[in-house]
């Protein structure tokens, strides 16, 4: 009798603060087992049962009953499809035609302007290269009107207010919320906006527009006081920690609908990154997200290859915490260790992620149509704009076909079903195509699943009264 194991079959095992996980990587099944089954599962793969046999009674003293008995549960997961479970369906989804794809959401550039000076800022401290600039009434509305005109039958449409600094255009912020809600109820659609911000112009009337209308809020700070105004300062060069903590608190003590999170960034200064999480924790903030820095290897702050084996414990230092926390009743969510182990994504978003060049769009304060925020700029990269329409058809089909299948780098890899390729931005900066991976962030991303399904597992047992 032989073990038969299938080149498309894929599992993944790791052992992670005490737990022996096994992922069976197509059915979505997640294993937690003892040390006798996980070893029996590894050998599975390659070796025939009689030879199993012999390494795992030589290695464990147990009966050859009780062997078989392994060997019996592992069959029934297989017959159920929930272990070394084969492709059923990514095939199908790729072969599928799915037509034109529809523009579900807008990141729009309200103001490529920023009252901050960040040494990392991606975005050229907020004029992407250009000059400073507002957007108008005017090119906001026609770019709502394109985004419904795009949108297909999709009823939820997202448009992300975004820069450098969108409240230095605060206004026109406002009134494109009130003019797309005047919108919905003819298109039958559903605006849900998103607000990302620095915190300098947060005040009580943002705080109140925002419990009102805007969905989500993402809150720019870098954690301890040291660490974010050492890149993080004003255009007199003053850090601005101490400006926009109270502001920050004082949002999340009145908000009331929607959600938020504050959204750090770490680099070769902070690796000890958790610290900064921690102390946003005490800080008395529950959502956080901490994402690496993106920039050049020649800067000062740029990520190094050292720092990554010192990375890696930091995300395990930051779940074992959140495990301590949870079981003190005070809890924190993680942005990168939040997974839906039951349900999940549907399979497009696995296969394809965020949409970015097809369904979802940055536009600059002129109208120009860019794939995301992170790509304004590249002359390359440039789509067309919401007057004239799209122009660059060719370059939306590659970002429409571009997914964990035409990426080399994905197709035996057993989280690509967790991060859908990663980001196109930072592949092309990276390795300069679309159609590659940043290595680096897909190392952190690794990492990051198996903490996070850790993490999850590690709560349901804390739930059900289980010792962890």
């Amino acid at each position: 009798m032989a073990a038969v194991f299938l080149e498309k079959d894929m599992i993944h095992q790791y052992k992670l603060n005490g737990y022996n996980i096994v992922l069976d990587i197509f059915s979505g099944s997640v294993h937690v087992t003892d040390d006798l089954m996980y070893d029996i599962i590894e050998l599975y793969q390659t070796k025939e049962i009689d030879e199993i046999k012999d390494i795992i009674l030589k290695s464990y003293e147990i009966s050859q009953n009780e062997f078989q008995e392994c060997i019996d549960s592992i069959e029934e997961l297989k017959e159920g499809g929930l272990l070394f479970s084969q492709d059923t369906f990514l095939e199908e989804a790729l072969e599928k035609d799915r037509g034109p794809v529809p523009i579900k959401a807008l990141c729009l550039h309200v103001a490529h302007a920023c009252n901050l000076n960040c040494e990392y800022c991606f975005a050229s401290q907020g004029n992407y290269k250009g000059k400073r600039a507002l957007m108008s009434y005017e090119t906001g509305t026609r770019a709502i009107d394109f985004l419904i005109e795009h949108s297909g039958s999709v009823r939820n449409l997202d448009v992300d207010f975004f820069g450098g600094e969108p409240l230095m255009n605060w206004e026109v912020c406002k009134k494109l919320v009130a003019y797309a809600r005047s919108k919905e109820k003819e298109h039958k659609k559903n605006f849900r906006f998103t607000l990302t911000t620095n915190g300098l112009l947060l005040d009580d009337e943002v705080i109140d527009f925002c419990n009102k209308e805007i969905d989500n809020v993402v809150l720019s700070l870098d954690g301890r006081k040291e660490v974010h105004d050492r890149l993080r300062k004003d255009l007199s060069g003053k850090g601005s920690y101490d400006i926009i903590v109270p502001k920050f608190q004082e949002f999340v003590r009145r908000r009331t609908r929607g959600t938020y999170y504050i959204r750090g960034t770490y680099t070769h200064n902070n690796v000890d990154f958790t610290k900064d999480v921690f102390h946003m924790a005490d800080l008395g903030f529950k959502d956080l997200s901490m994402e690496p820095v993106v920039s050049s290897n020649d800067k000062e702050y740029a990520l190094t290859k050292e720092d990554l084996p010192i990375l890696l414990n930091e995300y395990e230092i930051l779940a074992k915490e959140m495990i301590k926390r949870k079981k003190e009743n005070r809890e924190f969510t993680f942005y990168h260790f939040t997974i839906d182990l039951n349900q999940g994504p549907c399979i497009y978003k696995r296969l394809d992620g965020c949409g970015s060049g097809c369904e979802y769009m940055a536009v600059t304060p002129q109208g120009d149509l860019y794939p995301c925020h992170q790509f304004v700029s590249e002359k390359e990269f440039l789509l067309g704009n919401i007057f004239d329409g799209l122009k660059n058809t060719q370059l939306m089909d590659n970002f429409k076909n571009t997914n964990i299948e035409t990426k080399e780098a994905c197709k035996d890899c057993w989280a690509k079903f967790y991060c859908a390729g990663g980001c196109a931005a930072n592949a092309y900066y990276s390795k300069g195509s679309i159609r590659e991976v940043d290595d680096y962030e897909c190392t952190l991303f690794k990492k990051r699943i198996e903490c996070a399904i850790m993490l999850n597992i590690a709560y349901q047992d804390i739930e059900a009264g289980i010792d962890v």
